[in-house]
């Protein structure tokens, strides 16, 4: 495959500007840009759909065996904090 070399990349940049004029050259740019994020943007959601979605089931409350007897220790929530210092 060929590759471009910069007098020709320098030509075909001219001819652009010839073209399409300066005035238009930024609005080309910036439609050209928006298309892409659309079309970026419809290639991921049809990735999306293709992949199996994930079921989630809540998972059941697990049954507590110790009855309040065999309860040795008590601790107090990690997000209070502890008054016993005081």
């Amino acid at each position: 495959m060929p590759t471009l070399r910069p007098a020709e990349i320098i030509l075909i940049l001219l001819v652009v500007l010839l073209l399409f004029g300066a005035k238009r050259l930024p609005d080309l740019s910036r439609s050209v840009g928006r298309s892409l994020r659309i079309f970026k943007s419809e290639t991921r959601a049809l990735a999306d759909e293709d992949k199996p979605e994930r079921h989630t089931e809540p998972i059941p409350p697990r049954q507590i065996s110790a009855t309040v007897d065999e309860v040795t220790e008590v601790r107090p929530p990690v997000n209070e904090p502890d008054r016993t210092e005081r």
